[in-house]
Parts: structure tokens; C-alpha cells; sequence
């Protein structure tokens, strides 16, 4: 991971390999500016020439993706890649523990008051605080990283979940004026709910095929609530038979479940309370993509936004594995990695794969994990 380097008036110049910021340090023409993350300021030096740096994120529920990258030809460069996990369910925890202290106060002390539920009037745009507080949580890290790089530009990937197509695939005109128009692909849902891998037997890096839970000729239906992944093998297998039968009676599945390491009831239980969860991971980012991406505007600095779509094409293009800070660097339009201009030598050309999102890969980034600052 590149370090971020300022000027001796704290202006941002552009960042340095991890060994040039050691040798800065210990020649003393360096101090260190911040921890984290890892910033130096140069002694010696005013101003600077410096490239155009855009800020990539990846906005999620839980976790969002932030990338420093460099244009390089038709190529780019990642400079810094982190994680920046939210606390949306400690803080929703936290409300309802207030709410419940508070509900028992007024019913022990202040039965005298007339209730009070019904008489307040939320500002246009408000949001819930657990959802608040990832618009908040990314803005701040945004202007936190523009004091330390040069950052001209920002993307955002505008996640589109379709929670009322995903839930019931019939839907139509009027239906949508309570809902949002424009859907995520079912089967990318399905992908990120079981996991990427089979919903009965645990296998992955195999194709996966969507599969009915209860078996239409059962009755079964294409809401989501009633679709899986199963590899081809357990999909065949389980053809018609109902979801406990299949588990009690198929060979093959407990020959690849022992295979994988699960056991069956474990197993039948995993399926039937993921069938059940709710669609809320999708609900917060279609709550706070819109917010968030008015906040990023008020920044000042251009907005560009790419659709899931795009950065799943861009990831699989270019054989990048997924993680929330690698799924940032592939967030818009992007050509055909080029390696470092000049880049001539074997070291140099090792660099330039090293630090190009084309061999990206797990070992050869680093990935800083940023806490969300705690309400104050």
C-alpha cells in the first residue's frame, strides 16, 4: 500500500512507495504526519507537480470499498485499497436498548402525560440513524482522504437492489410507485446471499445453477424467498423432492457433504434460515445510495457512477477476486490496464504488475481495514 505524503504546509503531494517513505524517514527529511492512515510530511520541500487521483468506492450494508487509483495510459493504478466497515447494527442496537430504558421510565414516573408518538415531523430526507450514519461515515473518510492525495475525482457504484422484482417477479406499473424502478439481477443477490457457493452441499469454485426450493411442481414460486444456488450435481439430484426429503435421503449429497466437511442437519438447517432472512442488507443500500450520492456532489469534486453491472464485467475481465476494496478498483468505465510509462527493466516492470489492477490478487495488495469513527 502506497504512503501518502504532504509538503511541509501540509499540502498533499503524490504518494510513495512504502520503502521511499522509510528512507525519508530515516534521513530525517520526513516526519510522520498521521498513523492512520500512514501519512509523512517532507521537511525539505513546498509544492510539488502532482497527477490527477480519483477515489473509487463501493458503497455495501455493511462494508464499503475505498480505492486510490492513478490513470496510467488506458490503463490505472491502484495506490491504496481499504474496508471501511459500518456499525449500522450496534446503533440500531443501541436505540432500541434507549427506546426500552425510556418506554419503561414514562410508564413508571410520567403516567400523567398524554403519549407523545404521533406529533413529530421528520425533515425532508431523513433517514434512520443506523443508515445515517453510513452516509456520514463515508463522507468523512472522502474528505479525510482528499487532505492526504491529490483526489480530482471521485466514482461511486450506484448498487440498484429491485426488492419488490426480486420478491415478486410478476410486478408491474402501478406496483412500482411505492418501490424503486431499477433492479439488480436476481441471480447477482443470490450469489452474495448463499455465499458463492452450493446451498446444500458447500461446494464452491464450480458453477453454480438457480435452483427452486420448493419444486414448482409442488406449488413453489419464482420469488426470491424461494430460489437457491446448488451445483449441477445437487440440482439433479433433488429434481422434484422436497427440501427435508432431499436431505434424508440422496447418497450423493451426504457423499459431498462429507466430502466438504458439513454434515446434513447442520446443513438443512443453514438452508431453511437463509430462505427466511429478510431482504435487508438490499434495503439499506437502496435507502442510502441516493444520499449518498448527494453528499459526494456537495463535496465539490466531479461525481462519476457505474452500476453493479459494469464492475462485476470489470472484475471478471480481468480475474480479480472479490472483496469490497478490489470490487472499488473495478467501479466505472475501465480500459485495458497499462503497466508504469518507461518501465523498462525487470523490477520496474514487476512494480508496475504489482501495483496494475490487471494481476490484482488477494497477496499482492495490502488492505487497510478503517473502523468507523464512534458517534460523538
Amino acid at each position: 500500500m502506497a504512503v501518502f505524503v504532504l509538503d511541509n504546509r501540509k499540502q498533499p503531494l503524490m504518494p510513495c512507495s512504502e520503502k521511499r517513505a522509510r528512507l525519508l524517514l530515516e534521513d530525517g527529511r520526513a516526519v510522520v504526519h498521521k498513523r492512520y492512515p500512514f501519512a509523512i510530511r517532507l521537511k525539505d520541500r513546498v509544492g510539488g507537480d502532482t497527477q490527477p487521483l480519483r477515489l473509487k468506492l463501493d458503497p455495501g450494508s455493511k462494508t464499503t470499498g475505498l480505492a486510490v487509483v492513478r490513470k496510467a495510459g488506458d490503463g490505472q493504478h491502484v495506490l491504496c485499497l481499504f474496508d471501511l466497515v459500518h456499525r449500522g447494527f450496534q446503533i440500531k442496537k443501541a436505540l432500541e436498548q434507549r427506546a426500552t430504558f425510556r418506554r419503561r421510565r414514562r410508564s413508571a414516573n410520567l403516567r400523567y402525560r398524554a403519549p407523545r408518538f404521533d406529533n413529530r415531523i421528520r425533515p425532508k430526507g431523513w433517514l434512520p440513524p443506523s443508515l445515517q450514519h453510513r452516509v456520514d461515515t463515508v463522507t468523512a473518510w472522502v474528505e479525510r482522504l482528499r487532505r492526504l492525495a491529490p483526489i480530482t475525482a471521485l466514482d461511486q457504484e450506484l448498487v440498484r437492489f429491485d426488492t419488490q422484482r426480486l420478491d415478486n417477479p410478476e410486478i408491474s406499473g402501478v406496483g412500482y410507485q411505492q418501490g424503486t424502478l431499477l433492479g439488480y439481477e436476481v441471480r447477482e443477490y443470490l450469489l452474495e446471499k448463499w455465499g458463492r457457493e452450493c446451498a446444500y452441499c458447500g461446494a464452491t469454485d464450480t458453477p453454480l445453477e438457480i435452483e427452486h426450493v420448493e419444486p414448482r411442481s409442488r406449488g413453489g414460486s419464482n420469488r426470491v424467498s424461494n430460489l437457491s444456488l446448488a451445483c449441477h450435481a445437487c440440482n439433479q439430484e433433488k429434481d422434484r423432492q422436497a427440501l427435508t426429503d432431499f436431505f434424508a435421503t440422496a447418497r450423493g449429497l451426504r457423499r459431498r457433504l462429507k466430502q466438504h466437511g458439513h454434515t446434513a442437519d447442520i446443513r438443512l438447517e443453514r438452508v431453511q434460515r437463509q430462505l427466511k432472512q429478510p431482504l435487508r442488507d438490499a434495503s439499506a443500500v437502496n435507502a442510502t445510495r441516493w444520499a449518498l450520492f448527494t453528499a459526494l456532489k456537495a463535496i465539490g469534486l466531479p461525481v462519476t457512477v457505474g452500476t453493479g453491472g459494469r464492475t462485476k464485467y470489470n472484475r471478471q475481465r480481468l480475474g480479480i477476486p472479490k472483496t469490497h476494496a478490489l470490487d472499488a478498483a473495478c467501479v466505472g468505465p475501465m480500459e485495458r490496464p497499462a503497466p508504469l510509462a518507461g518501465a523498462h527493466s525487470d523490477d520496474q516492470s514487476h512494480r508496475a504488475r504489482r501495483l496494475s489492477t490487471h494481476s490484482a490478487d488477494s497477496t499482492r495488495f495490502s488492505s487497510g481495514l478503517l473502523d468507523a469513527p464512534k458517534a460523538g
